[in-house]
């Protein structure tokens, strides 16, 4: 059975037009892999990259997932559901909460012979760059443009707690950064794991502590710098130190990165 699927105002007319606008549509379409399937959880989940040409003859760049039994339980869904669906819900969150992130053009889940299926069609970030990778050419940038990819991440965090949410998941590759003439864009993606921060400031500590243990390269002045953007502050307080000790304090119980 397949429930009636959600489908973006402004990804309708291109699936349509291709004869994509459907579950089944999508589910049938042969494509690369960007990278190899998991297969955990019982079953499997892969991503494909996914180009549509509109009426304008404009490509229109997606990520297309699909997951059979790929499932997780929780108290409300103690039988599991496909993981896509929970990322789903929290796209459609994010939305409604002012919290930046990636945009979801079609979403529709079913059950075939007992076993969970989900297709989740995401609009590609083309314009943007995951931060490990802005890491990776830190030291060819210039020092403005590095002030406000640190002034960008901190106010895109900023605003996922400040609505009570954690990402639950804060790496590096899951905050999407751009530069244009106007300063600098945010995203967030991969929000399967997103959560309301049930514990309060030690919720909001993992989350900045999961980012400050996988960020190597940022010094400990725009490691500075970010905190204080972070809080909205322009000089070092009680408030800026507490958070901090508790940063630190919960990285020195970390150990390496693995």
């Amino acid at each position: 059975m397949t429930r009636k699927p959600f489908i973006a105002v402004n990804a309708h007319e291109v699936l349509q037009r291709h004869g994509l606008d459907s579950m089944d549509a999508l589910w049938a379409l042969q494509l690369e892999a960007v990278d190899a399937p998991n297969t955990g959880r019982g079953g499997w989940s892969s991503v494909h990259r996914l180009e549509l040409e509109d009426a304008n003859g404009t490509l229109q760049p997606f990520y297309l997932k699909r997951q059979d039994n790929h499932c997780t339980r929780t108290l409300h869904k103690p039988f599991g559901e496909p993981t896509f669906a929970r990322e789903f819900r929290a796209i459609q969150q994010y939305a409604r909460e002012g919290i930046p992130a990636l945009e979801a053009a079609f979403f529709a889940e079913r059950r075939v012979e007992g076993r969970a299926q989900a297709v989740l069609l995401t609009r590609a970030l083309d314009d943007y760059a995951p931060l490990d990778e802005w890491f990776e050419r830190w030291w060819q940038l210039a020092a403005a443009d590095i002030r406000m990819l640190i002034l960008s991440a901190a106010a895109l965090v900023r605003a996922l707690h400040n609505a009570d949410r954690i990402h639950n998941c804060l790496y590096p590759k899951h905050v999407f950064l751009k530069l244009h003439t106007d300063g600098a864009g945010a995203r967030f993606i991969d929000l399967e794991k997103t959560r309301r921060a049930l514990f309060g400031e030690r919720d909001r500590v993992r989350d900045l502590e999961t980012l400050h243990r996988r960020s190597e390269v940022p010094s400990r002045t725009q490691r500075l710098r970010f905190v204080l953007a972070y809080l909205g502050r322009t000089r070092v307080d009680a408030q800026a130190r507490d958070l901090i000790a508790r940063v630190l304090q919960r990285s020195a119980g970390k150990g390496p990165r693995p």
